[in-house]
């Protein structure tokens, strides 16, 4: 063997990046994106 050795769950896994996404992660997505915005905008420009 060439030191890997892999087994068939590891095989059968889906890791595309094309996936489809649910509206739950679409909307932690943005959540996230605008906690991180207002952090990086709106704290400096309060202060």
């Amino acid at each position: 063997m060439s030191g890997h050795e892999y087994d068939a769950e590891e095989r059968d896994r889906v890791t595309a990046p094309q996936q489809d996404f649910t509206m739950s992660q679409v909307t932690t997505g943005l959540l996230v994106l605008v906690v991180g915005l207002v952090v990086t905008f709106g704290v400096p420009l309060l202060l």
